[in-house]
């Protein structure tokens, strides 16, 4: 009898609500196939709170290959959080890399606004995951809803947002002739 192949995924992250995402990702854009999902704790190599799209993706890269160097594995997956400026409102986006070998894959969540009460918190130098916190009075909003659920009354949760960001990654692998250089 042959041995089934598992293809292993390393996930930039011991964070459940990351390891859900991306399982939920790959196995909605390849059902049926076998995966392992590894949670690593590495460092996105940037700030605590990027405050830029370029940083995020770039903490998000940094990730994905650590995770995938640490692990040895077939693919690697970091996810990121940033607040973007774009004009005179902040937003908030959950940047998505897909590593397989050299080959990448870039996706984000949704842009959602973070109100003024909160940037003020996040320029004193609190991450927006505590200013959730704070402002909503929660805890450990990172391992729930994150600012998506809080804002939206849970009808998307950072779940929902990364996991949509991860099926964007998900795009250069599916239709990789589209992507060659």
């Amino acid at each position: 009898m042959e041995k089934e192949y598992i293809t292993k995924v390393a996930i930039g992250s011991k964070n459940a609500i990351k390891i859900a995402c991306v399982k939920e990702a790959f196995e909605k854009v390849w059902p049926g196939k076998k995966f392992e999902f590894i949670g690593v704790e590495v460092s996105s190599g940037i700030s605590d709170q990027p405050m830029s799209d370029e940083e995020s993706i770039k903490g998000a890269r940094n990730r994905a290959i650590s995770a995938m160097t640490k692990e040895s594995s077939e693919w690697g997956v970091g996810l990121e959080d940033g607040i973007q400026l774009i004009g005179e409102k902040y937003f908030d986006c959950g940047w998505v890399v897909v590593r397989k070998s050299i080959q990448e894959g870039i996706g984000s969540s949704i842009k959602l606004e973070v109100p003024l009460k909160m940037i003020t918190l996040i320029k004193k130098g609190i991450e927006l995951g505590k200013v959730v916190d704070i402002v909503f009075d929660q805890e450990d909003s990172k391992q729930k809803g994150g600012h998506f659920g809080a804002m939206t009354n849970n009808a998307i949760t950072r779940k929902d947002g990364y996991r949509d960001g991860v099926i964007a990654a998900l795009a250069a692998f599916i239709n990789p002739n589209l992507f060659e250089k």
